[in-house]
């Protein structure tokens, strides 16, 4: 039934921005229970055709089913990298003063000197915009972006081959935000649209914050994937 669904909002028979007709009306047009009809529609609002409000008519937001990029990790560590098959296209290289805004949102001290880097992470084969990453890291690390592996390999792995600054700490936040218009731009969406937000800080063995990075997901299209198994009698 979904599938039929599905069907016939590409066919146009429901075209984007319209109504679904009501629950009672499609249980009798597909001889079905309600209860078929509502896992149906769960399953076509999971690919993004659909939209449903509790008190409000179905409505339709596409026809064509939402691409979403899926990473699976095991372990913690893993949630700081990207996939192989994905490239950062740098859009921004500059070398910034932290104002007082961006002193608070990185951490930093208010006037100190960093290097920003602000690009759009792709999926290699479909060139499917995954994400825009605003990343901040020590003027001294500059030069890494010419690095002819600079495009796929983390900068944070850059850093520590290149420079021999490692990994001692990293601390990880995920949010749910609405896309500002600078980031709405960027990501063709509309502003306020929901974004998933990954903000990485990096620590070395001084406790010394070194690179610092903004990640900002589109609504249903990326999925970070977990599973961990605890230890047999644990």
């Amino acid at each position: 039934m979904a599938n039929a669904l599905a069907q016939r909002i590409r066919d146009g028979d429901w075209v984007v921005g319209s109504c679904l007709p009501s629950e009672a009306m499609l249980c009798a047009s597909f001889k079905t229970s309600r209860h078929t009809l509502r896992h149906a529609l769960q399953t076509i609002e999971a690919d993004g055709l659909v939209l449903r409000r509790q008190g409000a008519a179905t409505l339709v937001i596409s026809r064509q089913k939402v691409r979403r990029f899926t990473q699976s990790f095991n372990s913690p560590v893993d949630i700081l990298s990207y996939p192989r098959n994905t490239y950062r296209e740098n859009i921004i290289e500059e070398f910034i003063e932290l104002d007082e805004a961006l002193s608070e949102m990185i951490g930093g001290a208010f006037g100190s000197s960093w290097y920003h880097i602000g690009g759009l992470r792709k999926q290699q084969d479909s060139e499917q915009i995954i994400a825009w990453t605003d990343i901040y890291i020590l003027p001294q690390f500059a030069s890494l972006t010419a690095d002819p592996e600079h495009r796929q390999v983390m900068v944070f792995e850059q850093i520590e081959k290149k420079y021999g600054t490692r990994i001692d700490r990293a601390e990880v936040d995920v949010c749910a935000l609405g896309a500002s218009v600078d980031i709405a731009k960027k990501l063709k969406l509309k502003p306020g649209d929901p974004c998933l937000v990954i903000v990485r800080r990096y620590f070395d063995d001084q406790d010394k914050l070194f690179e610092i990075t903004f990640t900002y997901h589109p609504e249903q299209k990326y999925i970070y994937k977990m599973e961990f198994k605890s230890g047999a009698g644990h």
